[in-house]
Parts: structure tokens; C-alpha cells; sequence
């Protein structure tokens, strides 16, 4: 197909919303298949990021800890949250597949030194809110101790979480850390949903497949890592997009789909508990980190003995609070949140996740912005090299009005999810009164984050 066709095509799929519309990447772009398919690519990934995470861990622990003598600041905030909250739109949970956590825990299972048991039933049973509660520390913690002026306790942050991908992996087969567990795994899944590709298995051809080998694997192989399968993959919740069922399965059934970015949230309608309890959490602990940084928080911090913690945990807790309320405030006014066959939904939750994303974007942009002009000079004084020239700045003002911009984006994408349902899925059962609300809803929900942004 010539270049200009396969544009048109993808800008098609991308900007037109249809449900069914997908353009197979591995057919327009062979050399993507040939990527995933070479085995060493993956391994080539993994050991960049395992080297950068390494180096990250060792400037914390051993570097200055002076903030603005110690890059690994930067590289850990800046660059490694920044790069990940990114990848959600484009890449969906493609950062999960070469993510550097369960490293050493791969490591330990190849060298036969893992119980290599089955997760129980409890963990995967509890496993979003256990997961959702680590989220809750890592956020509590960092905002708390203002890690990110502290070199050392950024070190042990991260070593504390590949602590517990390494102890999972000791327990129990494969990557049960990163299906279960994982913080940052849920989050990235949640925003996933958004995300505009998919890995998607040709059912027709897995019908006939006796062997199952994306999930079980082969003698030479391991299987799934995360013991899901191509042929178990209905969204991009889970699935890490690792590519290691193309190369087990002799079927040819795996296939990276490009899709309109509203697609999965208009076909789940929030019947996910992960989203369910993710998307409160992640929109009420912006809400109290972006009001970390105003005046009112100084007179709460005061009215609770000048305690930071306590000022925090009480925003965190009421932001929580205030998110699960408009949720279900906003469902309500669908009028319909179960079906007989589809069973109980949240479709206030599609609407806000385009808006929770952005924001956690606009709060992690704030961070690099105003400090990308001085990590050269930084890493100059780190090692002994005068660079302060090449110092910049970026001004405040500047970016503000890009976190609403980015925010912009988010609440404009919001209220499209929202006409997306009035005219699809729920076309004709909204009262006009509701409907006009949820957008009214919408608005008051973006107007609180420019008012703290």
C-alpha cells in the first residue's frame, strides 16, 4: 500500500469514531511484527532501562544530597514519570514490558530459584486494592517528604518496589508482581483504556489451537508472563504488550491494532473495578497535590499543628472521597448502570478518564518544565564540569497556562465520551435535564483544577 494511503487510513481510524474501525499494524508496517518477533529486541530494551534504573539507584544512594548537585533527581521525576505517563496515550502498557522492577526476579526464576507457586486466591481477589493502598504510599510518601529534593529517599523508594517485584517473583510464577500487585501497573492499565493501539488475538484462529502455548508455553519458552494469553486479551487493562505470545504462537493469531483512543471506554462503560477504584484515587490525589502547593494549604496545615502529614493525608482522604461521589452522582444520571447480560457499570468512570490522565500529565509536566533548564548545569556540578551556561529557564507563567492546555485537552475529551454515549450506547435513555448535568458535572469537576492547578 503506498505511503499516502496508509496516512489517510490511520488518520481515518484515529479522528472518525467507529467501534469496529482498526488498521493492523503488523500488515501496514511488517518491520513492526519482525520487531516483536526477535526475541533479542525486547532483551536489548530491558537491559537499557535496567542500566538507567541501576545508574538512577546508585546517584541516589551514593551521590550528593544536595538536590541541585544530584541528577538522579531529574532522571527519576523528570524523565522516567514524565516518559511513562506519555506512553499511556501512545504505547498503552508497553512501558509494563520492559520495565525494569522484575528484573532480578526473572533473573532468580531462571536460575530455579522461586517456589514458582500460584498466586492465591486472595491476592488476586483483593489484588486492585491492595495495589490501589501501595499507590496511596508511593503518592502519600512522596509529596510527604518532598522526595523529589531528596536523592536518597527517591533510591529507596525504587528499591523498595523492585524489593517487592523480587519477592513476588521468589513466591510465585512469572511476573505475578506486575499482574497483581504492581502500583504503577494499575495505573498504566487503567489509563490503557485510552490508549490508541491494542494487541488483539484473531479469534478465528485460536479456535482450533489445541496447545495454548501463548499462555503455557513451549519446553524452550515460558509462557505469558502474566499467565493471560493472546486469546484471553479483551482490553488493554492487563495485557503488557511484551509481544512474547507472537513469538509462541504458530497460528499467527496476535495482531497490534491501532484504534480510536475513545473506543475501549466507550465498550467497557467502567464495569472494571480497577478503573473503578482507580480513577477516584488518581483525580482526588492530584486535587490535594496541586493544593499542596497553594496558599489554603498553609492555614490547613496550621489548623492541624503544622503537620504536613496530617494536612496531606486529610486532602488525600477527602479528594478520594469527593472523586467516588461525583462518580456515582454521575452515574445516576444515565439512569441505567446494570445490564442483564453486560452486568453492573460506572459510565461516569470513561468520562473522567481522559480528565484524570491529563491531569496526572499536567502534574508531572510541572516538574520537568521547570526543572529541564538546569540539568545540565546539574549534572556538571554532580561531576565536576562548569557547565552553568547552558542553564535556562522556563517561566512560571509559561507553565501554567500549558497545564491547562493540557488539562484543556482532557476535559474536551471528557465531554466527547460523554456525547459518545448520548448518541451510541445510551441514545434516547438520558433525560435532556441529566444530560446537560453531566456536562454542567464535567465542567465543575476541570473549573477545580484550574482553580488548584
Amino acid at each position: 500500500m503506498p505511503l499516502l494511503e496508509r496516512i489517510k487510513e490511520i488518520i481515518k481510524v484515529l479522528f472518525v469514531f467507529d467501534e469496529e474501525a482498526r488498521v493492523d499494524l503488523f500488515a501496514l508496517f511488517p518491520g513492526i511484527k519482525r520487531f516483536y518477533q526477535h526475541r533479542y529486541n525486547l532483551f536489548y530494551l530491558r537491559s537499557f532501562g535496567d542500566i538507567a534504573f541501576s545508574l538512577i539507584i546508585l546517584l541516589g544512594l551514593f551521590g550528593p544530597e544536595d538536590p541541585n548537585r544530584n541528577v538522579s533527581l531529574f532522571l527519576a521525576w523528570g524523565i522516567w514519570w514524565v516518559s511513562i505517563v506519555m506512553s499511556w496515550f501512545f504505547m498503552g502498557r508497553s512501558w509494563c514490558g520492559i520495565c525494569p522492577f522484575p528484573g532480578i526476579g526473572r533473573i532468580l526464576q531462571v536460575l530455579r530459584l522461586s517456589l514458582n507457586r500460584e498466586p492465591p486466591f486472595f491476592l488476586i481477589k483483593h489484588c486492585t486494592s491492595f495495589a490501589l493502598s501501595f499507590f496511596a504510599l508511593i503518592i502519600w510518601t512522596e509529596s510527604v517528604t518532598e522526595m523529589k529534593q531528596w536523592p536518597f529517599g527517591t533510591a529507596l523508594l525504587l528499591m523498595s518496589i523492585l524489593l517487592g517485584a523480587t519477592i513476588m517473583a521468589i513466591l510465585f510464577r512469572g511476573q505475578s508482581w506486575c499482574r497483581y500487585l504492581c502500583p504503577m501497573g494499575k495505573i498504566i492499565g487503567s489509563a490503557a483504556t485510552l490508549s490508541m493501539i491494542e494487541l488483539r488475538p484473531d479469534l478465528n484462529k485460536c479456535k482450533a489451537c489445541r496447545t495454548f502455548a501463548c499462555k503455557k508455553g513451549k519446553e524452550s519458552e515460558a509462557g505469558c508472563p502474566i499467565y493471560l494469553g493472546a486469546f484471553n486479551i479483551k482490553n488493554n487493562i492487563d495485557c503488557l504488550l511484551c509481544g512474547r505470545c507472537l513469538a509462541l504462537c504458530d497460528r499467527d493469531s496476535p495482531r497490534l491494532k491501532l484504534r480510536n483512543p475513545f473506543v475501549e471506554l466507550i465498550i467497557n462503560k467502567g464495569r472494571h473495578l480497577t478503573c473503578s477504584l482507580i480513577i477516584p484515587f488518581l483525580i482526588g490525589s492530584q486535587l490535594a497535590r496541586f493544593i499542596q502547593h497553594t496558599a489554603p494549604y498553609a492555614v490547613i496545615k496550621q489548623w492541624l499543628f503544622g503537620s504536613n502529614a496530617l494536612a496531606f493525608s486529610l486532602l488525600l482522604v477527602l479528594g478520594f472521597a469527593c472523586a467516588a461521589q461525583v462518580i456515582r452522582f454521575g452515574s445516576s444520571l444515565f439512569t441505567t448502570t446494570e445490564d442483564p447480560l453486560f452486568g453492573k457499570f460506572s459510565p461516569m468512570v470513561p468520562v473522567l478518564v481522559p480528565l484524570a490522565f491529563t491531569g496526572e500529565l499536567a502534574y508531572r509536566l510541572d516538574y520537568f518544565l521547570a526543572n529541564i533548564g538546569d540539568v545540565v548545569p546539574t549534572f556538571g556540578r554532580q561531576f565536576g564540569f562548569h557547565l552553568e551556561h547552558l542553564s535556562f529557564s522556563i517561566s512560571a507563567t509559561t507553565i501554567h497556562w500549558i497545564g491547562l492546555a493540557v488539562m484543556g485537552i482532557g476535559t474536551i475529551s471528557g465531554n466527547y465520551v460523554l456525547h459518545l454515549f448520548n448518541t451510541r450506547d445510551f441514545a434516547g435513555m438520558i433525560p435532556k435535564r441529566n444530560y446537560y448535568g453531566l456536562h454542567i458535572l464535567m465542567l465543575l469537576v476541570s473549573a477545580i483544577y484550574v482553580f488548584v492547578v
